[in-house]
Parts: structure tokens; C-alpha cells; sequence
């Protein structure tokens, strides 16, 4: 049977929403934002910042909202898991490797690039390349390479429950790692921000829910809530920056807009999925293009956040188009498009390369145990979902 082709519009969501995910490391490391209780801090540049990072922020949990829609209707497959481990193992130990080649006496120093504890040297960096799951080398891929083991539970959970049971369980989990903090003005030991593994199964819990069951109310209504919610979480920086210098008490909830567990994050992510749902694309080549896009876009972030690269990317691509050190709104936006454009385009290009490598040696390993295996644990994976929905 002929693989089905994905959907092109969510291809194309997820390829933005990795450029948002550049955007936002950029905005982070030119330091382009408002600081907390920092007079000094407000200007042209930041405010265009701030803007871009509330708009860029619901990308996390729009990807995350991609794999659980999609996910809760198709089985999980064991060869796909180690498939998304061979790749995450592949940038974190090619990237050093090439590196060393590179550049043999060590890495150039780039001023201020690597906060305290960064720089870990001996058996503890290699540490770091050998595990990159288990020492959260990448949180992201670390959270998501997790969730995807769990989906066979997640699916199994949510498939015999009726729809009020998930609407009561996902209402109650909401509430805990969502709403509560989104309203608190102290923050909680219990809460991550939502850079962890309990968040991403809320999100994926409520994208399964969207597909099985849908949200007509916002449905028609996807770039409506998308542009109000990231307005409204400007707003409430905003509000917390001048706040905060007169008040230390509100340092802290002027960092909760940026948390991605925050109310108004996670809706702006539903509006600009829902957005994304009414594009239609016409097949052939924009199509094409567009799920090729989607389909590597992952490679992006493997590569510039990998350890060695995460903090001395911005300092290398700003030495080169902006050497004197201008200021100014054209110099952000010329760093910002160069960085974009620089990052997108080599991550891309690496991972079509790692794939064509990749596919090249899993033909010469077609045949052999270990690949059987994998898909004989496929074809069970798939005949038990399929037996669950004839139940």
C-alpha cells in the first residue's frame, strides 16, 4: 500500500514554526528583549523584539499540537523511535567532530557566549554526546523523543475513554500545569515553565482531543485567536515591565508570557494551528516543497542548538555582518534575517543530506535482524491499533 502524503498546510506549520524556534534563540542571544525592572532596556529595537518573541512563542506547542493530532490516529512504530534516536545521536556527535576538524587548536572565544557550567570539558562534554537524550543535550528533542515512546499509552488512555471522561482529565491537567500558574503572581517548585515531558503530554492530550473531536468554536476562528492571544501576551509583559520599576514584586510574572505553560501561549498555538488548517495548498511543486520542508525542518534544531553551537552561533554570524558592532533597527533586522537565513539553510540542507545517507545505509541493512525485527514490531504495533478500533 502506497504511503499517504501528508497534509502540505501542516508540513508547512511545522517548517514556520522551526523559523519561529530561530527567531526566538536569536532574539535570546542578540539580546533584543526588555529586561525585568532595566529602564535602560526599553527602545525601538526591544520593543520590535518583544513583539516578534510573543508572536514566535506559540511554536513549541504548535509542534507539539502536529504530533499529538496527527499522532492520536496512527500507531506507533518502534522503528521510528530509534529512527528519531539515530538522528539526534547523528548532530550531537558529528558537530563536535566536525569542529575539531575545523578548527583543530579549539573553538574560536566568543565574548560572554557561554554561561557558567557550559563549558564542560573531558568525559563529562563526551558524556554529553553519547547521551544526548538522558542528559537533556537537547531539551526539546529530549521531552519529544520521550512523549513519542509514551504515545501507545497516551493513544490506548484516550481511545476508550468517552469524550466527557477527556474533557474531565484533560480540564483537570490544564488547570494543574496551565492555569493556576498562569494566574499566580509566585512561581511554583512544581511548575517548569514548560520546557518538560508533563507539559507536552497536556498538549498533546488536548491536540488529540482537537482531532478526534474538534473545537468548532475555534475552528473558523484559528488567526483571530492567534494574533488577540500573542497581542494579549505583550501586553501583559508590558504591563509587568513598567511594574517592575517600581516594584520588584513583578520581576517575576513579567517572565510568565514567555513560559510556554502560560494560558495565552498555549491558545495562541491552537489559533495559529487552526489557522494553518484552512490553507489549502494545490498539489505539485509548493505542495512538494512544503513537505519537504516539514519533513527536515527538525535537522534546524538539532544543529544550532547542539551544545558547541548554541552560544557561539549568534557571535560568529554577527561578526561577519555586523563586525563594528552597529546598533539600530536596520543592523537587528540585517542580523536577524542573516541568522535566519544562515541557520534555516544549512540545517536544512545537513539533514536532506543525513536522510540520503541514511536511507542509502538502511537499504544495505534491509535484510538484516535487527531491521526485520524493527519491522516485525511495526507490523504488530499496527495490527493492535487496528484491532483496538474494531473493538
Amino acid at each position: 500500500m502506497a504511503e499517504k502524503k501528508r497534509m502540505a498546510n501542516y508540513e508547512l506549520l511545522r517548517a514556520v514554526a522551526m523559523l519561529m524556534v530561530v527567531v526566538l534563540h536569536f532574539l535570546t542571544h542578540s539580546q533584543s528583549l526588555l529586561e525585568a525592572g532595566e529602564r535602560d532596556s526599553f527602545n525601538l529595537v526591544t520593543l520590535v523584539g518583544t513583539a516578534l518573541e510573543f508572536f514566535s512563542i506559540a511554536a513549541v506547542n504548535t509542534y507539539v499540537l502536529i504530533s499529538g493530532y496527527f499522532g492520536v490516529k496512527s500507531s506507533f512504530r518502534p522503528s521510528k523511535a530509534v529512527s528519531l534516536l539515530l538522528q539526534i545521536w547523528f548532530y550531537a556527535l558529528l558537530v563536535p567532530l566536525v569542529l575539531k576538524m575545523i578548527f583543530p587548536a579549539g573553538l574560536p572565544v566568543v565574548e560572554g557566549a557561554l554561561p557558567a557550567g557550559q563549558d564542560l570539558q573531558g568525559v563529562y562534554r563526551w558524556i554529553r554526546y553519547l547521551v544526548p537524550v538522558e542528559t537533556e543535550h537537547y531539551w526539546f528533542a529530549t521531552s519529544y523523543f520521550m512523549l513519542y515512546l509514551l504515545t501507545p499509552v497516551l493513544n490506548g488512555a484516550v481511545k476508550v475513554m468517552s469524550k466527557r471522561q477527556l474533557q474531565i482529565t484533560l480540564t483537570g491537567l490544564l488547570i494543574l500545569f496551565c492555569g493556576i500558574k498562569s494566574i499566580s503572581p509566585v512561581v511554583f517548585a512544581f511548575d517548569k515553565y514548560g520546557y518538560d515531558l508533563s507539559w507536552f503530554i497536556c498538549v498533546y492530550l488536548t491536540a488529540a482531543y482537537l482531532g478526534l473531536y474538534g473545537c468548532p468554536l475555534l475552528e473558523k476562528r484559528g488567526w483571530l485567536l492567534y494574533v488577540g492571544c500573542s497581542i494579549g501576551s505583550m501586553a501583559v509583559n508590558l504591563g509587568m515591565y513598567w511594574l517592575s520599576l517600581k516594584n520588584d514584586s513583578f520581576v517575576y510574572y513579567f517572565s510568565v508570557p514567555y513560559h510556554y505553560n502560560f494560558l495565552l501561549c498555549l491558545l495562541s498555538a491552537i489559533g495559529l494551528f487552526y489557522g494553518f488548517s484552512g490553507l489549502r495548498i494545490r498539489e505539485g511543486r509548493m505542495a512538494d516543497l512544503a513537505r519537504k520542508a516539514g519533513a527536515l525542518c527538525f535537522g534546524v534544531y538539532l544543529l544550532h542548538e547542539h551544545v558547541d553551537l548554541r552560544y557561539r552561533w549568534y557571535g560568529w554570524i554577527k561578526g561577519v555582518v555586523n563586525p563594528s558592532g552597529k546598533t539600530g533597527l536596520g543592523i537587528f533586522f540585517l542580523e536577524l534575517f542573516s541568522c535566519v537565513a544562515i541557520l534555516f539553510t544549512a540545517g536544512i540542507f545537513i539533514e536532506y543530506v543525513r536522510t540520503v545517507l541514511f536511507q542509502a545505509v538502511g537499504k544495505r541493512l534491509q535484510n538484516t535482524a535487527v531491521v526485520r525485527f524493527l519491522k516485525g514490531l511495526d507490523r504488530e504495533m499496527r495490527a493492535d491499533g487496528q484491532k483496538g478500533k474494531g473493538e
